[in-house]
């Protein structure tokens, strides 16, 4: 673990003992009689506050938005706790703020609309389906509330402020929600500008409150939803948000619904879409009752018909850095099919750009984070846990506590056997992309995977889409022999390891024989070594609607029977395939897990000799090896 810890104590000490008084960038620094202590060891605050003696408060805090339109602007309600120093001692504090859409009275039993449909919406035929729970054998997660206490528990004895805000239309704040949108935003920077003096705050009466108690530097932090919110705010550019860390946080709600043109649902959420998840968040009587209209705005609007991308999701794209003036701490899962990789990737592809300051740590997890005893040693050899390295993020941006954070490795990332290792950058700077030729000799067998040449022949391959019946395990089960309702294309065994550290990228001919449209779906599989029962690894997947093969935002018919050359992102990835084992690229259409399920039947055909997958290889095409 670590060694030699220094210990730094500010300001007038606990228990009378005088110790050394920093400047950190406070208002609390500048104060004429000096704040109680917070105590620094080894660089991170320790817990020295009494949490028994915190004082808690509830606030009511006006908004700029009136999102029921009753003509009175909307209030959010939030609850802080705060050391006992803050009042009886004038110490000020920084605030550690999570707001939040799940507080109380979510609806749990939202009824769904079936993605089981007669056709594709697109084209023009489906009949309506009614509301309905989706039920394939996919266990649908019930949204859960954040524990309430695990934020001040932790924070308030070592210095902070922790500030639990109640989204605006949900719990017990006013106005309904509009899942992502600008007045979402706006009602959640509401509370930094109180916390700073620049909006109204009133306790349960309607007295005034004001928050003389804190220097005004806000952290934001959450999972989730709890954690797509500092994100949204960061983009104003508020004053007085030094820091986010957004813990698997949604950067585009169309990433979230939709792909590349497609319909396509976050994981175990089939049927789900932003006036569901209003509907949940409201809460049923508010849902059903004075919020009614606006969730059937959302309804209208979020276009579950063509997929496209509208001005609707533009107003729920955070995909722009260029007011972000907090520092950004991105903590992400590897295998997080709920808010899939690429939302942490495109804004951490953003943030870069406007060289914001940033640091990320990726795990092996799903959606959620690493959990807080999971340790990184640093190329100096000491040992971090997640939550200390949390911690010393916080002290550092909002405490002002120099503990060297910003001089360590950019980037932390859990790899397959469970170890964290640390690297300069995410993607890998050594990344190259290599072009992985889809080919074929025979029309009803598996292809290849090359570097090299194809072969002359040009071979089509057909499939027929049974993806409401068949699910993706079938389809990507036994890749050595020919499917009717796929296509699979393995590499020779590798030999050596291969590292990919970014997207894929997946570049397919292909035609519909029989209909106007299909869903389109490619999964880039670890097969293991030849003859293994272990089962296939499913390392990272993308969809798309091929009407949309120009852009997100149109839609273009196509003509039954003509090829077309399609081009899209998979979902990013970093992952080694071990050596010996095989990779494999699989190419189906409706997905079960994700996409609406059309009635079966759709036949698709590809042209492999003119298609590949553009891998992001660590040390690039010489490490495949074939």
């Amino acid at each position: 673990m670590r060694r030699s810890p220094h210990v730094l104590l500010l300001g007038v000490g606990v228990s009378g003992a005088l110790l050394l008084s920093a400047a950190p960038a406070s208002a609390a620094a500048r104060s004429a009689t000096p704040p109680p202590g917070i105590v620094v060891s080894d660089g991170m605050t320790q817990p020295v506050f009494s949490l028994a003696d915190a004082i808690e408060e509830r606030v009511y805090v006006q908004t700029p938005v009136d999102t029921d339109h009753d003509g009175h602007r909307d209030r959010v309600a939030i609850d802080i706790s705060r050391p006992r120093e803050t009042a009886t001692q004038g110490m000020k504090v920084p605030v550690i703020f999570e707001h939040s859409p799940y507080r109380k009275d979510t609806w749990g039993d939202v009824p769904y609309p079936s993605v089981l449909v007669d056709d594709l919406p697109q084209n023009g035929q489906t009949r309506r389906s009614g509301l309905r729970a989706l039920d394939l054998g996919v266990q649908r997660a019930e949204a859960k509330a954040n524990l309430p206490g695990s934020l001040d528990d932790y924070y308030v004895p070592r210095g902070y402020a922790v500030v639990l805000g109640q989204s605006v239309g949900t719990a017990d704040s006013d106005g309904c929600p509009t899942s992502g949108d600008q007045a979402e935003t706006l009602g959640t920077k509401a509370v930094i500008d109180w916390l700073n003096g620049r909006a109204k705050g009133y306790d349960a009466s309607g007295a005034p409150v004001t928050a003389g108690w804190t220097t005004g530097a806000v952290g934001m932090t959450g999972v989730s939803y709890n954690g797509t919110l500092p994100n949204q705010v960061a983009t104003t550019g508020v004053k007085g948000l030094k820091t986010i860390v957004p813990v698997s946080a949604i950067s585009s709600w169309y990433d979230y619904y939709r792909a590349n043109g497609l319909v396509v649902a976050p994981g175990t959420y089939q049927g789900e879409d932003t006036d569901i998840l209003a509907q949940f968040t409201a809460g049923q009587t508010r849902a059903e009752g004075p919020c009614a209209d606006e969730i059937a705005k959302l309804t209208e609007e979020q276009d579950r018909v063509t997929g496209d991308y509208t001005k609707f999701w533009s107003d729920r794209d955070y995909l722009d850095a260029r007011n972000v003036h907090a520092s950004v701490f991105v903590v992400h899962g590897l295998n997080d099919w709920n808010v899939k990789t690429e939302h942490f990737a495109g804004w951490w592809d953003q943030l870069a750009r406007r060289d914001v300051p940033r640091k990320i740590w990726l795990h092996q997890g799903g959606h959620g984070g690493p959990g807080s005893n999971a340790s990184v040693t640093l190329p100096d050899g000491r040992t971090w846990t997640y939550k200390q390295t949390e911690n010393r993020w916080f002290d550092y941006w909002l405490w002002n506590v120099q503990n060297g954070i910003m001089d360590e490795p950019t980037a932390v990332l859990q790899r397959e056997d469970r170890v964290y290792t640390t690297y300069a950058n995410w993607p890998d700077p050594a990344a190259r992309e290599v072009a992985v030729k889809l080919a074929a000799t025979d029309a009803g067998q598996p292809g290849t995977l090359t570097t090299g040449k194809r072969p002359k022949a040009k071979v089509e391959q057909s499939f027929v889409d049974e993806g409401r019946t068949i699910g993706p395990d079938t389809l990507v089960a036994g890749p050595d022999a020919a499917s009717p309702n796929r296509l699979a294309y393995l590499s020779p065994a590798l030999e050596r390891e291969v590292r990919i550290s970014g997207r894929p990228e997946m570049r397919l001919r292909m035609a519909i024989d029989n209909k106007p449209d299909a869903n389109l779906t490619v999964y880039l599989v670890d097969y293991g070594t030849a003859g293994s029962t272990a089962a296939p690894t499913v390392v990272t997947r993308g969809w798309m609607d091929p009407q949309n093969r120009k852009s997100a935002a149109r839609t273009e018919r196509l003509k039954q029977g003509k090829l077309y050359d399609l081009r899209w992102t998979l979902e990013p990835k970093d992952y080694i395939f071990p050596a010996g084992h095989r990779i494999g690229v699989v190419v189906f259409s409706s997905d079960q897990e994700y996409t609406l399920l059309p009635n079966g039947g759709t036949k698709l055909r590809v042209a492999p000799n003119d298609s590949e997958l553009r891998l992001p290889v660590v040390g690039g095409r010489g490490v495949l090896g074939f």
